[in-house]
C-alpha cells in the first residue's frame, strides 16, 4: 500500500442521507426494510439533493441489536435481501449521482458469530485470545468497574472458560481484543471485501471503542449526573453516566488502527470514513481523530443530538468546536437511529414548522458535512409507541423513563392513505406506523410548495450553489441572547449567516463591514429581513447576505 488512489473530495461539504433498511421500505411484505426496497426508493434522495447514503448494518445477524450484532461480516442478513441485491442497489446509486456508504461494526461482533464461537470454547484454541477475557476477582466478581452503556456491569460470566468476557453493550455483544495483530488483520480483510464490491466509504460505529486498557484499571468515579444538563450521549437513567471513562475507551492505541483503515480506503478512488464518536470530551476526539489527514476523513460527536438549541448554546459550542478541532472535518446531525428525532427533541410535542426550516438551514450552513436521517427532510416527530409495541432492549431495559430508540426508528410514510402508509404489503410492520405521519408522508408533501419536503429540496439544492457554505471557513460573530450569526468565506463568495433560535421578535445589528451588504435570495428561509443597518428576525426567522 503504497500509492494513494485520487479522492475528488465529494464528501467535504456535501449532503449524506442516513438510512435506517428495517425501516425504510419493505419490498416483499414480510414487514421488515430490505435492500431491494432501498433501491426501489433511491430516486427521492437523489431528487432531494442529496450526494450520498448511509446505510445501517445490514450483515446476518440474530438481531438482538437490530444488525449490530454482526455474526457474518461478509454477508447480508436474508431479512435484507442477497449480495446480488446490494450490488444491484450500489449500480443504482451510481447511476443517480449517489455514493454508497456502509455501516461497519468492528469494536464488537455477535456471540454467534464463529469467532465467538471458538475463543469460548476453552483457553487455548487459536482464538482464545480473538476476545477480552479476564480472570474473576478473589471473591468472584468481575476484574473491574466498568459498565456496560445497556445498563450493568460490561462484563458476562461464561462457564465454559470460567472467565469474565467484556461487553460494552449487551452481553450479546462480546468485544474484540484489538490487541491482538490477527483480530486488526481480520477486519481490515472484512473492510476491503466491501469496498472490493464498490462502497464509497464507512460510517464506523462506536469509533473510540476500539481499544481497551490492557491492564483493565478501574474508571474514576464522577457522581451521579446532573440532569438539569444531561449529556446527550447517555441518558441520565443510565450508571454509565457515573463514571469517566478513561480506561474502557478513548485510548491513544487506536490512532494506529485508523491510520491503518486510513491506508487501506486510500487505495481505492474517492472513498471516505466518519466516526461515531460518544466520549466524555467529544470535541477532544474528534479533532484527534481527524487531525493530520492520515485517520478519519471525518467524524461527529453528540453535542447537537441532545436536547440544547438556543443561540448561547449554539454560539458557545461552535467556539469550543472552533477551538479545539480547527481544521478538523466534522459531520453534522441533528438526528439519527439513536435519539430522539430533532424536531420533538427541539420543538416539543407541537414543533413549529418555522424552527424545524430554521434548524435545517443552520445545519446547511456549518463549515462540515450534513447528515439528515431518513424523514427529517418530511418533519416527522418522534413516535409514542405502547410498551408492548417496543422491540429495543436498550429501551425495554430502561422503561419508562427512557423508552429507548424505537420512537425514531419507526417507518418511513411514503405514502398517506395507504396500509401502513406504503411502508409494506404485509399485515404487520416490524413497528407500527405512527399516525401522526400519515399527513406528513412524502405523497402528501411532494409538489407542495410550502411543505418541509419542498423546502429541504429546495434548501439543499441552493447550498450546491454556494462554495462558501460547502467549502468557506466559519468565523462566529459576538454572542447575541436570541439570534446565532456566523460569517461563512471563500476566496469566490463571503456570506453572513444569521439565525434567530428563539420564539420571539430579535434584532442584530449588523458589524460595520457588513452594511452595504445585500441579501442573498433563493435559500427558502424566512423571517427575517435587511432594514438600514439591522437585520429584523420574526420567531425563528432568518436570512443570508452576501456582499461583494
Amino acid at each position: 500500500m503504497s500509492n494513494k488512489a485520487p479522492n475528488n473530495g465529494w464528501w467535504r461539504g456535501g449532503v449524506i442521507y442516513q438510512i435506517y433498511p428495517r425501516s425504510f421500505q419493505d419490498s416483499n411484505g414480510d414487514g421488515i426494510g430490505d435492500l431491494p426496497g432501498i433501491t426501489q426508493r433511491l430516486d427521492h434522495i437523489a431528487a432531494l439533493g442529496a450526494d450520498g447514503i448511509w446505510i445501517s448494518p445490514f450483515f446476518k445477524s440474530p438481531m438482538k441489536d437490530f444488525g449490530y450484532d454482526v455474526s457474518d461480516y461478509n454477508d447480508v442478513d436474508p431479512m435484507f435481501g442477497t449480495l446480488d441485491d446490494f450490488r444491484a442497489l450500489v449500480a443504482r446509486a451510481h447511476v443517480l449521482g449517489l455514493k454508497v456508504m456502509i455501516d461497519q461494526v468492528l469494536s464488537h461482533c455477535s456471540d454467534q458469530h464463529p469467532w465467538f464461537v471458538e475463543s469460548r470454547s476453552s483457553r487455548d484454541n487459536p482464538k482464545a485470545d480473538w476476545f477480552v477475557w479476564a480472570d474473576p476477582r478473589d471473591d468472584g466478581n468481575p476484574p473491574n468497574n466498568w459498565l456496560s452503556i445497556f445498563g450493568g456491569s460490561a462484563w458476562q460470566w461464561d462457564t465454559r472458560r470460567c472467565q469474565y468476557y467484556l461487553h460494552n453493550f449487551l452481553t450479546s455483544q462480546p468485544d474484540l481484543n484489538f490487541h491482538h495483530p490477527a483480530v486488526q488483520d481480520a477486519l481490515l480483510d472484512t473492510v476491503k471485501f466491501w469496498l472490493d464490491l464498490g462502497v464509497d466509504g464507512y460510517r464506523l460505529d462506536t469509533v473510540n471503542f476500539f481499544f481497551h486498557d490492557a491492564q483493565l484499571r478501574d474508571n474514576p468515579g464522577r457522581g451521579a449526573p446532573d440532569r438539569s444538563n444531561p449529556d446527550p450521549a447517555v441518558n441520565p437513567f443510565n450508571p454509565y453516566g457515573w463514571q469517566r471513562h478513561v480506561y474502557d475507551k478513548s485510548r491513544p492505541e487506536n490512532l494506529p488502527f485508523l491510520q491503518r483503515l486510513r491506508a487501506l480506503l486510500d487505495q481505492y478512488p474517492d472513498t471516505t470514513m466518519v466516526g461515531e464518536i460518544g466520549d466524555d470530551d467529544g470535541l477532544a476526539r474528534v479533532a484527534e481523530y481527524t487531525a493530520g489527514g492520515d485517520k478519519l476523513h471525518m467524524a461527529y460527536c453528540f453535542d447537537l443530538l441532545g436536547e440544547a438549541h438556543d443561540a448561547p448554546f449554539l454560539h458557545g459550542f461552535l467556539t469550543r468546536f472552533n477551538t479545539i478541532v480547527g481544521d478538523g472535518w466534522p459531520c453534522w446531525a441533528l438526528s439519527n437511529h439513536d435519539v430522539v428525532r430533532s424536531a420533538t427533541r427541539w420543538g416539543g410535542p407541537n414543533p413549529d414548522p418555522r424552527l424545524l426550516r430554521l434548524a435545517a438551514a443552520f445545519q446547511a450552513s456549518l463549515r462540515g458535512t450534513v447528515c439528515l436521517y431518513q424523514g427529517e427532510e418530511l418533519g416527522l416527530p418522534e413516535a409514542e409507541l405502547r410498551y408492548e409495541d417496543l422491540q429495543d432492549p436498550y429501551g425495554i431495559t430502561m422503561w419508562p423513563e427512557f423508552k429507548g430508540r424505537d420512537g425514531c426508528r419507526t417507518p418511513m410514510p411514503w405514502s398517506g392513505d395507504a396500509p401502513h402508509a406504503g411502508f409494506t404489503t404485509g399485515d404487520r410492520p416490524w413497528l407500527p406506523v405512527a399516525e401522526a405521519h400519515r399527513a406528513l408522508a412524502v405523497d402528501r408533501q411532494a409538489g407542495a410548495p410550502d411543505s418541509m419536503l419542498s423546502f429541504f429540496t429546495h434548501l439543499l439544492h441552493w447550498r450546491r450553489q454556494q462554495v462558501a457554505l460547502r467549502e468557506g471557513r466559519l468565523t462566529l460573530l459576538p454572542a447575541h441572547p436570541q439570534v446565532l450569526a456566523f460569517i461563512r468565506e471563500h476566496e469566490q463568495q463571503t456570506l453572513l449567516c444569521v439565525f434567530n433560535f428563539s420564539d420571539q421578535v430579535a434584532e442584530l445589528a449588523l458589524p460595520e463591514d457588513w452594511r452595504n451588504a445585500t441579501v442573498l435570495d433563493g435559500s427558502g428561509l424566512p423571517g427575517a429581513r435587511l432594514e438600514g443597518d439591522c437585520v429584523h428576525c420574526e420567531p425563528y426567522g432568518g436570512l443570508f447576505l452576501h456582499r461583494t
